[in-house]
């Protein structure tokens, strides 16, 4: 089929689990992927554009294609303060969701949080359920958000508070009733990411054991 992806948070730990899964999908003809630095990886299907997030007037025009895939993110470790977290987490990913709706996109598929909410009282929780609420109000044809528990999978910098994290969703994947918080490796996410893209659906919201099945096709 010729379709083409649009990536946006390639580089992370899931959106790299995407891209890989993507490049060999045969559903999409061809992958654009926006990045502050130039990925290190090239694919006939690949299309990289490297851009300021700060400027977006330069790459509006650019994000054309079939579904947005977003799961971009940092921590509030690598980001330093809470305002640059929410440039990140929250800023970057709605202006794309803008130009992709603006340009005629007519999907999304968009990873956030378990418990995110717009009127939580903790920080991230709040932005998550505020970029949420946001990109539903941009009326994509078809609309998926994925809220996983804690991520698996390999990192190239230690978080201590996720080790931690990690240990006790293990923990709570042996235990009666609590196992819909066990942690889920990033490459599943990806899958059901790719799979939700599929579905003909106006609007769905997958979390937490929910996006193991989807993964699975179910």
């Amino acid at each position: 089929m010729n379709k083409t992806a649009i990536v946006l948070g390639a580089t992370g730990l899931v959106g790299s689990e995407l891209l890989q899964q993507l490049l060999i999908d045969d559903s999409f003809s061809q992958i654009l992927v926006f990045t502050r630095r130039a990925l290190e990886i090239s694919h006939p299907k690949l299309k990289n554009e490297v851009i300021d997030f700060n400027n977006p007037d330069s790459w509006i025009e650019k994000v054309k294609g079939d579904v947005l895939f977003s799961a971009f993110g940092t921590t509030i470790k690598k980001a330093g303060t809470k305002e640059n977290q929410w440039k990140i987490d929250y800023t970057y990913q709605y202006q794309m969701a803008q130009a992709a709706r603006k340009n005629g996109v007519p999907a999304m598929v968009l990873v956030s949080s378990a418990g995110a909410s717009a009127n939580s009282k903790i920080f991230y929780s709040r932005m998550k359920g505020e970029l949420d609420r946001d990109v539903k109000a941009l009326a994509f044809e078809r609309l998926t958000i994925i809220k996983p528990s804690i991520l698996a999978g390999h990192r190239n910098e230690k978080r201590v508070g996720e080790t931690f994290g990690l240990l006790m969703g293990k923990l709570l994947g042996k235990m009666p009733y609590l196992n819909k918080y066990q942690s889920i490796p990033a490459y599943t996410v990806a899958k059901a990411m790719v799979q939700a893209s599929k579905l003909n659906q106006s609007y769905a919201e997958y979390q937490l054991l929910e996006v193991f099945n989807l993964s699975k096709g179910k």
